[in-house]
């Protein structure tokens, strides 16, 4: 197999990231489930330019760091869903090539860095004062953020 810089254990953070996908973007076509997957993977890009970044800098630290991908909340009903799929699951199956994608640097980064998101409709806090960097899907994505 070959090396990500990712992370230590690739087939590992394939599949938290997939799961990560399928629970804050399986209602969105492929190009936006690709967006979240370049989210997650600019958070680790900006850890290791910084040699360390609060919210972690691997692909499972920064999936699994609490409240920020709200699937994997211990109260949020998602996370039971992202528990449970399996690869017979379409859209989880694409997830997992997502995944796979990003984990091995392979994906194009459409976002333009972003390394926030939140879903089109709602503004949380953090965002209120923010420009957007670009939407894609039913998201809205943002860079530089504090």
């Amino acid at each position: 197999m070959t090396q990500s810089r990712y992370t230590k254990s690739p087939e590992t953070a394939i599949d938290i990231l997939a799961r990560t996908l399928y629970g804050e973007a399986r209602g969105e076509k492929v190009r936006g489930i690709e967006a979240v997957a370049c989210v997650i993977i600019n958070r680790v890009e900006k850890a290791l330019k910084r040699g360390g970044y609060w919210w972690g800098s691997d692909v499972e630290k920064v999936c699994l760091k609490p409240w920020q991908f709200s699937c994997w909340n211990v109260n949020d009903p998602n996370r039971e869903k992202i528990l449970q799929v399996d690869r017979q699951n379409k859209v989880f199956a694409t997830c997992l090539r997502v995944a796979r994608r990003a984990v091995f640097g392979a994906l194009t980064d459409m976002t333009g860095g972003a390394t926030h998101y939140h879903v089109d409709g709602l503004l949380p806090a953090w965002a209120r004062y923010q420009i957007p960097c670009v939407e894609i899907g039913q998201h809205v994505f943002y860079r530089d953020i504090p």
